[in-house]
């Protein structure tokens, strides 16, 4: 929905669409697949894939006992069981057209059908999503449209194609890594939890305020949660929810937090345990793709009384009678040295491996750890002072992956995993799995379910298109100022990046908003103010809040002045539980009230009198 900077420089086409919407989009590209397909004269769907490596695609290809109306062909087409167009008040009904999906998505019917077309006679196409369109309610259906598409065109298992998402070390680069680090040498195996109870993101402050969670299919189970520990993570900060959150934690008999800064969680917190950034442990180690790794050195000292996570686990271990005072952990130190020791490395052969790293005796003094001498590709010093190693790559080596290649060569002596060992158009397996976490029942195909909050959600009337108490959409993106939650204390990127809440013109002039005003942002779950930026980069009905803010909620205003997106985002547990961060509709009017200072100018959270 929002113009982006990377569209704007590497996009040959960007193609606005509401958030929550994809799913229609991708039953409506189907659509135009399977009606405009002619394999003689405008081939567009590879058929020898879809029969050999599909099922559920059509009726004929059904697993056994299946009802026949539950085929992806015939819902697409809105169609019953004999194949005719299915009547109002049907489960297929109605026709996932282009008119149908742009009503509910934005994006023109010419655009979809153009745009499905063109999919179809280009080969190959890499075919990727980000996680950001299943980061709604009811967002299980999204994956399965989206295979559907990917399989109709023939992008699966096919060099410089593939089907996918594009985040984290994943991104267009899958397969087996080639560089592994070896074990870290720990003594101490995990200490058994004796409570097996397992509460949902989206229930978790709920649980506490009414004493009641969802364990499954049928009535809500009974819980006391008279605690709250939050440790490695920023729980209050990053789970939707976030006012009940905080009710929730001055509700507990005690709340305890680990963190390096006084976040979110941490000023709710009766007691915080300072620990150690990343610059102050002994090392960091990361594969952020399969042919590379980093490890990160320690910058400083431990400041104060600061100890790591680890130290903290264990001291508590023991205080608790969890573990043996005679037998205590490695350092971290030689936790991150045994696995660099061990870290291999797939040779030019692309099957056999060998060691990275070569450790001298005088390397083991250097870097004070037990060791033994090895001999790998580099020296370990040498690894350790570039922080990286990056596996040399030339066309035609031993290292290209293409995913699914084997099952689409031969989908029986290669298998997927699943039921059928094909891909799953139709798939009772998923359905059964939805159904039994207790919140909702799917169809074993990729059905359309309105997302709760989502557009259709806008509306008091859908029929009549009566814009309801929220009318817009509010979806949360990443943001330049912070890495999720991380680095909201620096005065520099404040400066730089200010939290703001974007809008669309046409939505602002109608609220008498102009560019830089105060304006109050209100969902069922609360209100905060921000400075607006107006841009006609964003869909008309669409607003954005970044991800992130350090909530500053103002008791006498009655709002969150810092924009913290979870504040206003709602705990909606749908099929597997999966946190709808992009499912908001919210209210926007002028602020009044006294206005903000600018970010920059707020005082860091640092708590200590010296500062």
């Amino acid at each position: 929905p929002f113009y982006s900077n990377s569209a704007r420089v590497l996009a040959d086409e960007w193609i606005p669409i509401r958030p929550g919407t994809d799913t229609p989009m991708l039953l409506a590209m189907g659509y135009v697949l399977i009606t405009e397909d002619n394999p003689v004269s405008n081939p567009l769907i590879d058929w020898d894939f879809m029969n050999r490596c599909t099922i559920g695609f059509d009726k004929t290809s059904l697993p056994e006992g299946a009802d026949p109306e539950e085929n992806y062909k015939d819902y697409v087409l809105g169609l019953d069981k004999n194949g005719k167009l299915a009547p109002e008040g049907h489960k297929n009904y109605p026709a996932k057209t282009p008119e149908w999906a742009s009503e509910i998505c934005g994006v023109t019917p010419e655009k979809i059908r153009s745009f499905a077309i063109e999919l179809g006679r280009t080969n190959p196409v890499s075919f990727m999503e980000s996680d950001a369109s299943a980061r709604i309610n009811n967002a299980q259906s999204i994956g399965q449209a989206f295979v559907a598409i990917g399989a109709m065109i023939g992008s699966i298992g096919v060099s410089g194609g593939g089907i996918g998402r594009t985040r984290h070390g994943t991104a267009g680069n899958d397969g087996t890594n080639l560089i592994v680090f070896g074990k870290n040498g720990t003594i101490l195996e995990p200490a058994e939890n004796p409570v097996k109870t397992k509460i949902n993101n989206n229930e978790i402050w709920d649980a506490v305020l009414t004493g009641k969670y969802t364990a499954g299919v049928g009535p809500k189970t009974d819980v006391n949660i008279q605690m709250v520990y939050h440790t490695k993570g920023s729980r209050l900060q990053t789970t939707v929810g976030q006012a009940k959150g905080i009710e929730a934690m001055r509700k507990v008999e005690f709340a305890l937090c680990q963190d390096f800064h006084l976040t979110t969680g941490a000023r709710y917190s009766d007691v915080v345990l300072p620990v150690t950034t990343q610059w102050e442990r002994d090392g960091y180690l990361a594969t952020p793709n399969r042919e590379a790794a980093f490890w990160a050195s320690r910058v400083i000292e431990p400041l104060f009384e600061a100890k790591d996570d680890s130290w903290i686990d264990e001291q508590l271990g023991l205080r608790l009678g969890v573990y043996d005072p005679n037998n205590l952990e490695i350092s971290l130190k030689q936790q991150n040295f045994n696995r660099i020791a061990g870290t291999t490395v797939v040779k030019a052969d692309g099957e056999a491996t060998e060691l990275l790293v070569s450790i001298t005796e005088a390397d083991l003094a250097e870097l004070g750890v037990e060791g033994e001498p090895q001999t790998g590709l580099i020296p370990i010093l040498e690894f350790k002072n570039a922080g990286a190693y990056q596996l040399p790559r030339k066309e035609g080596d031993n290292y290209t992956y293409i995913g699914l290649k084997s099952f689409r060569e031969d989908p029986v002596a290669n298998p997927v995993k699943t039921e059928s060992g094909l891909i799953e158009l139709h798939s009772k397996a998923l359905a059964d799995t939805v159904s039994a976490f207790g919140w909702t029942t799917i169809r074993p195909i990729p059905a359309y379910i309105p997302p709760e909050r989502g557009y259709e959600a806008t509306f008091s009337d859908w029929q009549k298109k009566v814009k309801g108490p929220y009318p817009l959409q509010m979806y949360n993106k990443h943001y330049f100022r912070r890495s999720h939650s991380e680095f909201d204390n620096v005065l520099q990127l404040r400066e730089a990046f200010p939290q703001e809440f974007t809008m669309n013109p046409i939505d602002a002039e109608a609220r008498g908003i102009k560019n830089g005003d105060m304006v109050k942002i209100t969902s069922s779950e609360g209100s905060a103010i921000r400075p607006v930026l107006v841009s006609d980069r964003i869909m008309p009905g669409v607003t954005s809040l970044p991800h992130g803010a350090w909530t500053e909620f103002d008791e006498s205003l009655g709002v969150d002045k810092a924009g913290s997106d979870n504040y206003l985002e709602a705990g909606v547990p749908t099929v597997e539980g999966h946190s709808g961060f992009n499912s908001q509709i919210v209210q926007v009017e002028k602020w009044n009230g006294p206005r903000l200072m600018p970010d920059a100018q707020w005082p860091q959270r640092i708590p200590l009198k010296e500062a």
